[in-house]
């Protein structure tokens, strides 16, 4: 039986996914505290998953969570919110089955060995967003993407972009050129030979150029480095074993194994060809989420990273569909200095001592300097290694890339922060906002909280009251 209340050995957030997300239509919505700022108009549009379970039957990890879109529009008329799964083929089909019916990421398909060879992978649509003039987008690396009319969120279905062929996937990071307004992604076609595809679209979408470049391997390959003229991607020493993930032995993630002395592959690209520059292999680390890349006046590239010491992660984020952790993965914030034309690594120095997460930038500074980074981070007060691993992050910290000082924004306690999102001010191009979701586990309820990026350690000037409870999801963007 699953209820919306965790046990006592669990923490308060474990009750934001105790039960399936409700969806909600277009619902004004009320303040709390405060007011919404005259400057922030447009949408925040949010994904992650909003069932980990179906027919009583929990899924194998957090990664494999049907994708639900939270849409937050922000308007003279004040905010109104929606949010909705993602109709795909495979949640339809489970929806009308009442039962899972396919295996993913964590978990192998239901039944005996035929029927988990014969069964393709769900697509979950659960990872990221990319807002398009006429189209939001919900983004997941395993396929295509899905496609959703910008106001009401409806499905509209799986789109190619004018360029995807059958077998390519479209990844969840896409890397958006505030100059020209060029759109970069990428998607790995698992095989006999695993190729990287690199994507250039158009500030509309539409894929015009594109470019294959072989792996040795399969790895996890998650997110990518936008730095000027350069595209980077680091491989970490994570390799599949594909056999029995294709013959549903075991689940992917079970099939991924940590190699460290393999080390962790760069490969630069150049953005306008897209061929590669250089190749490389550094120490080993893992990482999910680059901040951002820029080349500084001496030519280096810049690289600022989440990393990890090993793959441990991957365990604590399957805990997580269980509402209780018990897996130690800390990470810290690093930078790099690459030299492009080798892709050696000059130096690494760390930025941020703290666990940390989901890190951004403003939308204007990508592929440049950027004088801020936005992450999440543990409270202050959860100083405790084995307090810290049991809980969420709850807290937003802003980063100053001059002289490392770190402002930090304390939810309070059993609330529960998403990714912050940076939202430019309408008014004033030097001033913006800085939006998430919170979870609060004391009144088991959502809102929305909007705090002024200059001033992060004061209270939040704005919080909306969502209708119904959103749960812990992954990557937003703004669209103003």
């Amino acid at each position: 039986m699953i209820t919306s209340t965790p046990s006592k050995s669990k923490k308060a957030w474990a009750a934001a996914i105790a039960e399936p997300a409700k969806e909600f239509s277009l619902t004004p919505l009320p303040n709390t505290s405060g007011n919404i700022p005259k400057g922030l108009r447009g949408t925040l549009y949010r994904n992650g998953p909003g069932r980990l379970e179906r027919g009583g039957v929990q899924m194998g990890h957090w990664f494999d969570g049907d994708g639900a879109i939270l849409g937050v529009h922000f308007t003279d008329r004040g905010a109104s919110a929606v949010y909705h799964y993602v109709q795909t083929t495979g949640y339809k089909e489970e929806t009308a089955a009442n039962k899972l019916l396919y295996g993913n990421y964590g978990m192998t398909a239901p039944g005996g060995f035929w029927e988990k060879v014969s069964k393709s992978t769900k697509h979950v649509a659960n990872t990221s967003v990319l807002a398009l003039p006429d189209k939001v987008l919900a983004l997941w690396e395993g396929g295509k993407p899905y496609a959703l009319s910008l106001q009401h969120l409806e499905t509209r279905g799986e789109d190619d972009l004018g360029g995807l062929q059958d077998g390519w996937t479209f990844s969840a990071h896409c890397k958006c050129d505030p100059q020209t307004g060029e759109i970069f992604n990428f998607g790995v076609e698992v095989g006999a030979s695993p190729t990287l595809h690199i994507y250039k679209s158009t500030a509309s979408g539409r894929i015009v150029q594109t470019a294959a470049h072989r792996l040795g391997s399969i790895s996890m390959l998650h997110d990518f480095v936008f730095a000027g003229q350069y595209l980077v991607f680091f491989i970490p020493p994570v390799r599949l074993n594909i056999f029995p993930a294709l013959l549903g032995l075991s689940s992917f993630s079970e099939a991924l194994k940590w190699q460290p002395s393999k080390g962790t592959q760069i490969l630069v690209i150049d953005r306008k060809t897209l061929k590669l520059i250089s190749r490389s292999v550094a120490e080993p680390w893992f990482q999910w989420h680059f901040a951002n890349g820029f080349v500084d006046e001496s030519g280096t590239i810049i690289v600022d990273v989440v990393a990890y010491k090993d793959f441990q992660t991957n365990q604590y984020l399957k805990e997580v569909a269980t509402g209780e952790t018990k897996t130690s993965a800390v990470s810290a914030l690093w930078r790099i200095y690459l030299n492009p034309q080798t892709g050696k690594v000059i130096k690494k120095e760390e930025v941020l001592d703290k666990h940390c997460e989901f890190p951004v930038v403003p939308q204007r500074r990508v592929g440049q300097y950027s004088p801020y980074t936005f992450l999440n981070v543990h409270r202050p007060c959860l100083s405790a290694t084995s307090e810290s691993t049991q809980e969420l992050f709850g807290a937003i910290a802003r980063v100053d890339n001059q002289n490392c000082s770190v402002t930090i924004a304390d939810c309070g306690e059993n609330r529960y922060p998403s990714e912050p999102i940076y939202a430019p001010d309408t008014e004033n191009p030097e001033k913006g906002w800085v939006i998430t979701v919170v979870y609060d586990g004391n009144s088991h309820g959502s809102e929305v909280w909007v705090f002024d990026a200059d001033r992060l350690n004061e209270e939040a000037v704005c919080k909306l009251e969502l209708p119904g409870v959103v749960p812990h999801g992954f990557h937003g963007t703004w669209k103003s």
